[in-house]
């Protein structure tokens, strides 16, 4: 048996490096569907984390040639895992990794790197992906409650899973190579409790600016991201879900200033209009902003896979930004509501739900694809 030899993850420059990152050693693993894939010969490798956390533990999935092998909780400190090991010599195998969590804003103590990958083969170059995809979300686009019975309504990192969302679907279904950047509870306007601070379009220009604490400071979170790192040929936008939820919520009122924010019900318990007006420029702004740092992508708004309440405000955020703009490359997407067994943990969308809205959006995308080809 050969002798395994250890690699730093910027020695292997056949590693492809999945997810928005810094470049920093040890290698740091922000978002949900982060991680690495690469094409590698040796009998087993294995690969060294290292993590911590408060409260919310990570977990990482593990595929060798495209087939789901392994999902494991990350225990604190350093640890060598096996991706796989006994395999035929020299047979080139294709080994992705991703994390399953997302990037757990709520404790600043969670964070996850990899110090480098040991085994006893070599690395061999990746094809190029045939499209890149960039996915924009909250919860949903997280993947919470992708495993789980409809019994579970504790909000833990258990209930987490990249590897079961539309997100991850999608890519397969082209081999693209994707992002991910979602976060439970933020919007596009507001959060779920009414917090306009806590919105993707804040922090989309970092690199996981809604992540907390030093240790990801440190490690280049708050850093500003280089787009021209990697361009998507298609974005999907699914915000909007929690801007609803929030006229259900009760005011938000910051403790150190004093300011407030209420998305508010009509008499006649209809979203009043200076509510829905709030969402639809903070979608026409977001438009903006994403289309200033991804000039040539299709812009897809995907939306309702937990009711539709601010649909009027989307539709005519995104209408307002293409008449402005004279964009045509910006689409708008009705996915199907989920209901029955289409429903996993916490109220969200299982498995079924998500391979639901894989369908359409991937449908969506052929189509678009066979139309620049005509």
């Amino acid at each position: 048996m050969e002798e395994l030899r250890t690699w730093l993850p910027e020695e292997i420059k056949e590693l492809r490096v999945l997810g928005r990152t810094a470049k920093k050693h040890p290698l740091p693993l922000f978002w949900t569907g982060s991680g690495f894939e690469c094409n590698y010969d040796g009998t087993e490798l294995w690969c060294e984390f290292e993590t911590d956390y408060s409260y919310y533990e990570q977990w990482i999935a593990v595929y060798v040639n495209g087939a789901f092998l392994s999902r494991q909780m990350l225990n604190k400190g350093k640890q060598k895992v096996c991706l796989y090991r006994n395999m035929a010599t020299r047979k080139v195998n294709h080994v992705k990794v991703i994390k399953e969590v997302q990037a757990m804003s709520e404790d600043p103590d969670t964070y996850l790197v990899i110090h480098g990958l040991c085994g006893d083969g070599e690395f061999y170059p990746l094809p190029e992906p045939d499209c890149r995809i960039e996915f924009i979300g909250d919860s949903i686009t997280s993947g919470e409650g992708s495993y789980g019975s409809t019994v579970e309504q504790d909000w833990i990192s258990m209930w987490f899973s990249a590897s079961r969302t539309y997100p991850y679907l999608v890519a397969e279904r082209f081999g693209a190579e994707y992002r991910v950047l979602s976060q439970s509870g933020f919007g596009v306007y507001c959060a779920y409790d009414n917090n306009p601070d806590r919105t993707i379009p804040r922090y989309y220009e970092q690199v996981c600016g809604t992540l907390t604490g030093e240790h990801n400071r440190l490690l280049g979170a708050k850093e500003l991201h280089d787009f021209s790192s990697w361009q998507p040929d298609y974005i999907v936008i699914n915000l909007g879900t929690n801007d609803g939820g929030a006229f259900h919520n009760p005011e938000w009122i910051d403790a150190d200033t004093g300011r407030k924010n209420k998305m508010e019900y009509d008499k006649n318990g209809q979203p009043m209009k200076e509510s829905l007006d709030k969402v639809q420029t903070a979608v026409t702004e977001f438009l903006s902003l994403v289309r200033k740092n991804n000039p040539k992508a299709h812009i897809l708004w995907a939306y309702g896979m937990m009711g539709t309440l601010v649909e009027p405000a989307i539709t005519e955020g995104i209408r307002e930004f293409c008449t402005a703009s004279g964009d045509t490359k910006v689409h708008y997407i009705r996915l199907e509501e989920i209901e029955n067994d289409g429903i996993g943990a916490r109220s969200h969308p299982g498995e079924k739900g998500h391979r639901q809205a894989a369908e359409v959006l991937g449908n969506y995308i052929e189509t678009l694809q066979r139309q620049e080809k005509e």
